[in-house]
């Protein structure tokens, strides 16, 4: 029996924070529950692009980072190709791969030396790693002559495409990509859309990416879930949903579900 890449059963994480009452002076603050997900079920099989929707503080990221290892679940429990994200962190790492906007480097290092040490940190070394790179790069439209440079002199859409192109290279088994092009201008927006269609032609994997760029989702996912609140408010194929809806967009259909559209409310940020 195949095992799903992801399984999460009742999982919940909410955030503690300290909050003023209205009227209460402003040194009396209560400490006060932020729910980021409530009793989430949710079963994603081998393979293709699942697309998580919905605006800042829906709750995306904070599922990215629970099966990332990142965060541990309230109650509830997440497993990733069977295995569980608390007691077996280690394997769960080994099949995952993790693309944020605010992905992370060593600054004085260039984009090659970033990504031979995240390819040896996999137990990659084989010899044609550099050949590999400059492959990858290329492909997302990064210049060669960046390629040594260190990071700190990269565009913060080259940096972008770094973070990608690395997580390309170590080949996980479920690529979680949390916002991968915000930032980037609609050039190279499609490059990385590109690549990842690339990407899926030429191996087995599976993809969660989270966003709020509706038209990414369509074009690229074979499944989407609109997420509010941290609850799932709606789940099938960007056919499906449109269809369902009686909507020309994804955009309508999360108008018709909540009554707003897709704008940023509270940054999940300030809440994790």
């Amino acid at each position: 029996m195949n095992v799903p890449a992801i399984d999460i059963q009742g999982v919940r994480k909410a955030f503690k924070r300290r909050e003023r009452d209205a009227g209460a002076p402003w040194w009396r603050r209560e400490q006060k529950e932020k729910v980021a997900l409530h009793e989430l079920d949710l079963i994603v099989e081998a393979g293709g692009v699942t697309g998580i929707l919905g605006p800042n503080g829906s709750g995306k990221s904070t599922l990215i980072r629970i099966l990332g290892t990142l965060l541990t679940p309230d109650t509830g429990r997440a497993m990733v190709f069977g295995w569980d994200v608390v007691t077996d962190a280690l394997q769960v790492r080994r099949r995952v791969n993790r693309v944020s906007v605010e992905a992370a480097f060593f600054k004085e290092l260039s984009p090659w030396e970033n990504m031979v040490y995240a390819s040896r940190l996999y137990g990659n070394t084989s010899r044609g790693t550099r050949r590999r790179v400059v492959e990858i790069l290329e492909l997302l439209g990064l210049p060669k002559d960046v390629i040594d440079q260190p990071m700190k002199q990269l565009s913060r859409g080259q940096q972008q495409k770094v973070a990608i192109a690395r997580s390309f290279l170590t080949a996980p088994s479920l690529l979680l990509m949390d916002e991968p092009t915000t930032g980037l201008d609609p050039r190279s927006k499609k490059e990385v859309q590109a690549v990842l269609e690339t990407l899926r032609a030429e191996r087995e994997i599976t993809v969660l990416l989270c966003t709020h760029d509706m038209d990414e989702a369509s074009a690229l996912c074979d499944r989407v879930l609109m997420l509010d609140g941290g609850r799932v408010l709606a789940d099938g194929s960007p056919d499906e949903l449109r269809a369902r809806h009686g909507a020309a967009t994804l955009e309508d259909v999360f108008m018709d579900l909540t009554g707003k559209t897709l704008e940023a409310e509270e940054a999940e940020e300030a809440v994790t």
